[in-house]
């Protein structure tokens, strides 16, 4: 089983995080108990995203197990919490073991705040491009782009090209064509 965490926090956008979470979750219908997806705050108590929904984090930065992927959503609340120091260590922390480290959206600014995008290509939502482009990254337009083992995606509903790109690459082609037929959405696989 793979563990997936996708951190959240106050004033994350609701897309960046619900898409790759609904389609890495998916992948359970098809092969149970393949992934574990957790929603992880900097504390266990309840986060407001930015739209108003109210989410109970599954973990916290202190309680989160060793990981295999770590996801950053973007959203007005990432220019606060990008640069705050329990955020950063937890990605510090998790980063040497993980498989792959991606970003959906502005969520790219904690790994660029991190210091792991300068000089690397990447990707953020499309008005963000300059702000990106100032912490040293090859800014690239286009739903995904990967660089090693870190992974980014464009601006919100890219989400979902993230989570189908992850499923391809850990999963198969195939697999992640059929989660794509079942959650109904159309997307060519192949290119991404």
């Amino acid at each position: 089983m793979l563990h997936i965490g996708i951190v959240i926090f106050p004033q994350v956008e609701e897309l960046d995080f619900v898409a790759p979470f609904e389609v890495l979750s998916y992948m359970n219908k098809i092969q149970p108990n393949s992934t574990r997806v957790l929603l992880i705050a900097p504390s266990l108590e309840p986060i407001e995203a930015f739209n108003g929904l109210k989410i109970i984090p599954h973990e916290s930065y202190e309680t989160a197990p060793s990981l295999d992927i770590l996801i950053f959503p973007g959203g007005k609340g990432r220019i606060r919490w990008m640069k705050d120091a329990s955020t950063l260590a937890f990605l510090h922390r998790q980063y040497p073991s993980l498989s792959y480290l991606a970003s959906v959206c502005t969520g790219a600014f904690f790994l660029a705040e991190a210091g792991l995008l300068q000089g690397k290509k990447a990707t953020t939502h499309a008005k963000a491009f300059n702000e990106l482009a100032d912490y040293g990254v090859q800014v690239v337009s286009s739903k995904i782009v990967r660089e090693g083992k870190i992974i980014s995606a464009g601006g919100v509903s890219s989400g979902l090209e993230l989570g189908f790109y992850l499923l391809k690459e850990l999963f198969g082609t195939q697999a992640a064509r059929e989660v794509a037929e079942n959650i109904e959405y159309t997307v060519d696989i192949d290119t991404l």
